[in-house]
């Protein structure tokens, strides 16, 4: 209730998505875990402004919705959902019908902005309050040319009268209606419903917030890209791990055997690196440490590859949605020289992860003779990591 009127939100679904290249709704596109659909209508329900939602959907996509509603859980603002039309000037028209009688502000979403927030919806609801028609906007920063069916540019008009035009659009719900009965009527077609009013009723306010950019529409796949990396930011983790050297055993360091009179002792391979950075790697999505998930107490694990820990370390990443987009792995040891190793190492661990060589960084390090490294007694190795949503 927004000062004592009732607002009704129709949100338009009714599209199939092929500039995505889906194949199906991309309301349905599972953003991050979550639909796209899902998203919006928690959106507008969390803003707090609206009283009623109606979902237009095509015919086709009912059973889609119901399941989606199964997984996800059901909006308890969406009153109706109603069957969309074959232009979503129809959809539209066909949702501002089924708003109930006694909402008296109507705004029109589109499905696919699910980024919409609580201050766009009040500036707009504000405007409608006090001029009867307004529509979230943008400034437009590009500089944009009018051209002719050749492709040549005749005019210029000045970008700082220019906006660009998003939902929500907002307005007295018994104009907008007469608007698109109108249109209807007259056989008149716009591009979205401020279109109508103004070819109706005259001129609508355009409003901003300092939000509204972020306010983008899911079109192309590029969109849903960046839409996940929005909603799931890189996370970033460190290890730490240290190993005792010991006469009698192999040293292996990032999956690569260095020949050496000595070797780490530990319950595996004690590939003292690669612990580093499986500690890393489940650090960065808080998933506890190797310690927890192979400990030593487990035969399973003496005297195990660390590189077959490390796959089982990224399986368990990715079922949370998450790829190493990077690692840094520094080995520190006073001796033996590393260098001629580290290209195989950098191979090795990439190989395993899945992800291209250039992605996994290894240095090694001296302590100049201070400490248990510089003394020869063991190796210590660090890593970071960043993790990024998605497949490669």
């Amino acid at each position: 209730m927004k000062d004592g009127r009732k607002v009704g939100c129709v949100v338009v679904a009714a599209g199939r998505g092929a500039r995505a290249g889906l194949g199906y709704n991309k309301a349905f596109y599972p953003l991050a875990g979550r639909s796209v659909l899902s998203r919006t209508l928690d959106a507008l329900t969390d803003s707090g402004c609206i009283d009623e939602l109606v979902l237009v959907l095509s015919e086709d996509d009912f059973n889609a919705y119901e399941e989606l509603t199964a997984r996800e859980g059901r909006n308890p603002l969406v009153a109706r959902v109603v069957k969309g039309g074959s232009t979503r000037q129809a959809s539209a028209h066909n949702g501002l019908r089924a708003l109930s009688e006694d909402v008296n502000i109507a705004l029109v979403h589109d499905a696919a902005r699910p980024f919409v927030s609580r201050e766009m919806i009040d500036a707009v609801l504000d405007g409608v309050i006090q001029f009867g028609a307004a529509v979230i906007s943008t400034p437009v920063s590009d500089t944009v040319k009018e051209t002719n069916a050749q492709g040549f540019a005749v005019r210029t008009p000045d970008r700082a009268s220019l906006r660009a035009v998003q939902t929500p659009q907002g307005f007295r719900l018994g104009e907008i209606l007469e608007a698109y009965d109108w249109a209807e009527r007259e056989n008149v077609a716009a591009t979205d419903d401020a279109s109508l009013y103004e070819k109706r009723f005259g001129p609508v306010l355009l409003v901003t917030t300092p939000g509204a950019g972020r306010n983008v529409k899911m079109t192309t796949q590029e969109d849903f890209a960046r839409a996940e990396e929005r909603l799931c930011p890189p996370r970033v983790g460190m290890g730490y791990d240290v190993h005792r050297l010991v006469e009698g055993r192999k040293l292996v360091l990032m999956g690569v055997e260095v020949p050496w009179e000595k070797g780490l002792l530990g319950h595996s391979d004690a590939d003292v690196a690669l612990h580093a950075l499986m500690d890393a790697m489940l650090g960065a999505l808080a998933l506890g440490d190797i310690g927890h998930l192979f400990p030593d107490s487990d035969d399973r694990y003496l005297g195990i590859s660390s590189l077959k820990l490390l796959e089982a370390v990224r399986d368990r990443v990715a079922e949370k949605g998450y790829r190493v987009g990077s690692a840094d792995v520094t080995i520190i040891c006073q001796r033996p020289k590393l260098a001629p190793y580290i290209r195989a190492m950098r191979e090795t661990t990439a190989r395993a992860l899945g992800i291209p060589v250039d992605c996994v960084s290894v240095k090694a390090t001296t302590t100049e003779g201070l400490g248990f490294e510089g003394e020869g007694a063991g190796i210590a190795a660090q890593a970071v990591t960043m993790l990024v949503k998605g497949a490669c």
